[in-house]
């Protein structure tokens, strides 16, 4: 299941500019295999930061994680250089995705996709003998 559809991309960008960055053939139809490509690397994208504190693939899917994916894809379909506002939502979409790996963003999630246990180990190190010692510079 992917974050975000075909139909995600044209509420946010519009039929014309869907047409102009996912017809690859130049047939005036939307060339799902380019939409389908750029959902699959957004859904990577989102995967990989999310999945440091949540169980990915999200059983359901947030809103907010709906928006990074559409910003994500939509910026990727943009081959040729994006505008700046698509570039914009884009780095917004990937700083909001590293808050959630840090832990400074909660998603939404149904019940019992709670975040991730984090780790509360200790740190263990190890290391050579003491080379000067008390002892041994005793009469220095």
């Amino acid at each position: 299941m992917s974050y975000a559809t075909l139909t995600d991309l044209i509420d946010r960008a519009g039929d014309a500019e869907m047409r102009q960055i996912a017809d690859r053939d130049r047939d005036t139809v939307i060339d799902q295999a380019v939409v389908d490509a750029a959902l699959v690397h957004a859904d990577n994208l989102v995967n990989g930061y999310v999945g440091a504190k949540y169980d990915v693939p999200l059983a359901t899917v947030p809103d907010l994680v709906r928006t990074w994916a559409v910003s994500i894809a939509r910026y990727i379909l943009h081959r040729n250089g994006a505008p700046e506002h698509v570039a914009q939502d884009y780095k917004d979409a990937v700083a909001a995705l590293k808050d959630v790996a840090a832990g400074r963003i909660a998603l939404p999630v149904a019940a019992g996709s709670e975040p991730l246990a984090s780790s509360g180990g200790e740190i263990l190190a190890s290391h050579p003998p003491e080379v000067f010692t008390a002892e041994r510079l005793r009469g220095w």
